[in-house]
């Protein structure tokens, strides 16, 4: 099952010339609140750990927020049209609106910025507050004055809900690679709504939603409960020249518990996310605590 599931996902790797361009940028650039040493390792281009999974356990959200929008705002300089895809959910609030901050204090920074909605609840109206795009509108894509023409989206509310999969797919093949892909981890592994299974499929499609994911606390801000999900597939996700991955609070030790066990896993989506190349891992103390989580590439302090 795994070489099916697995089958034809590609990954970004940057040539030499590519990387050597990074160093010498980060020779003149540090990251706030990071030394130049941990800026380059974060970023990936440190001699022995470049281009593979990193952790950096912060004290709390609050830091664990910082340290991501820092680290967003560093790659949007340096690629002012990066393509960012953008998760929901608690995980991710706090760096949107630190986003947010470093707008009004530099209106230019995210003019060219586009943005790719990751997934959404299906067969709600697109008004619902208990929508990805309300969500969106709400913490990231309104704040930064994100242009339609640059925000690319699942409806919640589609006639066809296959041929609005298929509309996002050739759009992201259109303007892809995903450049920094942000994402959260569920309680019962799942990235995106690419849920536990057998198999898991590799691109933008319908997805059958699981009790935990119906629980999610999104939706209990929505007028109606959603009737499937419509989702990137793993391949998108993988595809992403970094990942970003935020996991935070007590409520997520368990399932980092299990993700940090190494094992690629169709039941437990997440696990794929240890075949990038260039995956970056925030974690708070809350989420990791009793936990080895140096065990598993290099720890970052």
């Amino acid at each position: 099952m795994l070489c099916e599931t697995i089958n034809n996902v590609e990954t970004f790797e940057p040539n030499r010339a590519t990387q050597r361009k990074t160093e010498k940028r980060l020779a003149r650039t540090t990251l706030p609140n990071f030394s130049k040493a941990t800026s380059s390792r974060l970023l990936g281009f440190d001699g022995p750990h470049a281009l593979e999974t990193r952790f950096l356990v912060t004290k709390d959200y609050e830091a664990m927020s910082q340290t991501a929008s820092a680290l967003l705002v560093e790659e949007i300089r340096n690629r002012p049209s990066l393509l960012l895809c953008a998760s929901t959910g608690s995980s991710p609030t706090e760096t949107y609106r630190l986003l947010a901050e470093h707008r009004r204090n530099d209106p230019t920074l995210f003019q060219y910025l586009r943005i790719i909605k990751l997934d959404e609840w299906g067969g709600l109206d697109m008004d619902d507050p208990g929508t990805c795009e309300h969500y969106l509108r709400e913490h990231l894509v309104d704040p930064l004055e994100v242009p339609e023409k640059r925000y690319l989206a699942f409806r919640s509310d589609p006639k066809d809900p296959e041929a609005e999969c298929r509309r996002i797919q050739t759009a992201l093949l259109r303007q892809g690679p995903i450049d920094v892909c942000v994402l959260g981890l569920g309680r019962n592994g799942h990235i995106a709504l690419n849920e536990p299974a057998s198999t898991l499929r590799r691109f933008a499609h319908v997805a059958d939603l699981s009790p935990s994911s119906l629980q999610h606390a999104m939706l209990q801000k929505g007028r109606q409960k959603p009737q499937f999900g419509l989702t990137l597939g793993m391949a998108d996700i993988l595809r992403s020249r970094m990942i970003l991955l935020l996991v935070s609070g007590s409520h997520k030790r368990e399932v980092m518990r299990s993700f940090l066990q190494g094992r690629v896993d169709s039941q437990f989506p997440g696990s794929f996310l240890w075949l990038h190349r260039n995956l970056i891992c925030i974690c708070d103390e809350a989420a990791t605590e009793g936990l080895e989580v140096s065990s598993f590439g290099p720890m970052l302090s």
